[in-house]
């Protein structure tokens, strides 16, 4: 729930906050609870919804990479060049295999910290996805319904979000 909440907002202890204020409606709306979907999802929508209330209410400050951002993310062209693939549509070479890269390298901190910054530099709307999907392990329905999209836009999300993680992690072991 902490890393679904620190999708949302950028310091981890008004995340811990959010958390905490989630945990408190749900005790309170346990009552309310009907089934139609999962008690993990139902909290996690407690937490997108607090999540979202927090991040609006200390949107007072705007930093410069956040006037970048935006849709304009999704005006940028592919998400992975198109000359890494040949004309049927197959790679022209394989990605870099990571199997020649130390182990300690690829699993250590370092590593994780690029791909926490590479998640928090995602345009809003596709950093909400991955998280959902990848670290909630929610399924595509239940990330649909939370945020009230479509499944096609929720996969097209993902899929944007995905190739920038990794266009950021090639970046870094090559």
């Amino acid at each position: 729930m902490l890393r679904l909440a620190m999708a949302y907002v950028a310091d981890h202890h008004v995340a811990e906050d959010v958390v905490q204020e989630a945990w408190l409606t749900a005790i309170r709306s346990l009552d309310r609870f009907e089934g139609r979907s999962s008690f993990k999802t139902w909290i996690s929508g407690i937490v997108i919804n607090h999540a979202r209330s927090r991040r609006r209410k200390e949107s007072r400050f705007l930093t410069f990479t956040s006037l970048l951002r935006g849709d304009e993310a999704d005006r940028r062209g592919p998400t992975v060049d198109p000359s890494r693939f040949g004309r049927d549509g197959a790679w022209r070479e394989l990605p870099t295999t990571w199997q020649n890269i130390p182990e300690d390298r690829l699993i250590g901190a370092e590593t994780l910290d690029r791909i926490r910054s590479a998640i928090q530099d995602l345009p809003p709307k596709h950093r909400e996805v991955i998280v959902l999907r990848d670290v909630a392990q929610l399924d595509a329905a239940a990330v649909g319904d939370l945020l009230g999209i479509s499944a096609e836009n929720q996969r097209v999300r993902l899929h944007r979000a995905r190739a920038a993680v990794r266009k950021s992690l090639e970046e870094y072991v090559a």
